[in-house]
């Protein structure tokens, strides 16, 4: 009956994250308790071919998936992408724990139509125990999750047709609290507050994650497009021009672009990340942070991190899911670990190969 986002899994998976300026891919594997990057790879897209989140020209993002595939050379062809969290309802429910396995599904389902503003034929729907099951009043906490199926059927036949087979539909904000979680496990125990400062290419987001639960997330509408379209207008040059200019860096452009483009844009940033930060500090759940973690696309801009600790008085380091990981020798460490920012999604998805 409720046959929602997730099929069977494989102990390879490949993580897939399409986003607005490339596609990116990532196999994990496990063995003996530890994560292997098997392979991974990048391919670039165009300005366009997806916008907040939409996928407007599939033919680009199709080839780009398989050279990204081309490139990785996986040794599975299973993988795992998900649905913008924008896209999805979810809400957390309580369900009697006395009923039957086949009674909850019916009362999950009697519930879903009251959050859904769909006919539940036309969506896909998941729902899971939250690990803190049964309530004092003997009920059970359940999480919903649903979105049209049109969004799911998009992305599978994408992956299909590049090649791949889709194993797992996951929700971008899971899949992001659960590379978080795993990152947690690596800093010192004194650390239990982190924020991340995701600069992309149309919006940053600052995530505060704390206790192996994410407690505040907000998005503004800021990011690596800005320094694009600078470069673009200052140097006459056309999108594409300054798009593969800009991800090429200092070496591929005149020598006043530090101090006339990059130096204000770099301004720019830590100004949006005081802003967000600030909006935390005013919120109810408001705590001090112990650590920021910079990812994204624009997270490798020369003297970014530096700045940033400079004028937020926090230490700031660029995210790496990949620093505990063994590594494959097929993979190219040293491109791997320059990419590390910008594949959080992809990793996790891909850590959903040991689950």
């Amino acid at each position: 009956m409720l046959r929602l986002f997730h099929r069977r899994n494989k102990r390879l998976l490949i993580g897939v994250d399409i986003s607005s300026t490339a596609v990116k891919i990532l196999e994990l594997s496990k063995k003996n308790g530890r994560y292997q990057v098997e392979s991974y790879g990048v391919s670039l897209l165009d300005e366009g071919c997806v916008f907040e989140k939409n996928i407007l020209n599939s033919d680009a993002v199709i080839e780009a998936l398989r050279q990204a595939l081309r490139i990785a050379n996986p040794r599975s062809s299973s993988a795992a992408i998900a649905i913008p969290t924008a896209l999805v309802i979810d809400k957390l429910i309580e369900i009697d724990a006395n009923l039957t396995t086949h009674q909850r599904e019916l009362q999950i389902r009697i519930e879903a139509e009251q959050y859904i503003p769909f006919p539940l034929n036309q969506v896909n729907l998941d729902f899971t125990y939250l690990k803190e099951q049964e309530l004092l009043s003997g009920r059970y906490k359940v999480l919903l999750a649903a979105t049209p199926t049109e969004h799911v059927d998009t992305r599978i036949e994408l992956l299909e047709l590049a090649g791949l087979n889709a194993q797992i539909v996951d929700v971008e904000a899971y899949a992001l609290e659960r590379v978080y979680r795993y990152l947690m496990m690596l800093l010192p125990e004194q650390i239990d507050t982190v924020a991340l400062l995701d600069i992309g290419h149309y919006n940053t987001t600052l995530t505060v994650f704390a206790q192996d639960k994410t407690i505040y997330s907000h998005e503004q509408l800021f990011g690596g497009q800005q320094l694009t379209q600078h470069i673009q207008r200052y140097y006459g040059l056309s999108l594409s021009e300054a798009q593969r200019a800009k991800q090429q860096g200092v070496k591929a452009l005149p020598k006043d672009y530090e101090v006339e483009v990059l130096s204000p844009f770099l301004q720019a940033t830590v100004q949006q990340a005081a802003r967000a930060l600030h909006l935390f500090q005013a919120s109810e759940v408001a705590r001090p942070i112990q650590h920021i973690w910079l990812a994204g696309g624009s997270a490798q801009l020369a003297g970014l991190v530096v700045l940033l600790q400079q004028k937020l008085a926090y230490t700031v380091s660029l995210v790496n899911p990949f620093m505990q990981m063994n590594i494959s020798a097929q993979v190219d460490k040293t491109q791997l670990m320059h990419d590390a920012p910008a594949m959080l999604l992809a990793c996790g998805l891909a850590l959903r190969c040991a689950t």
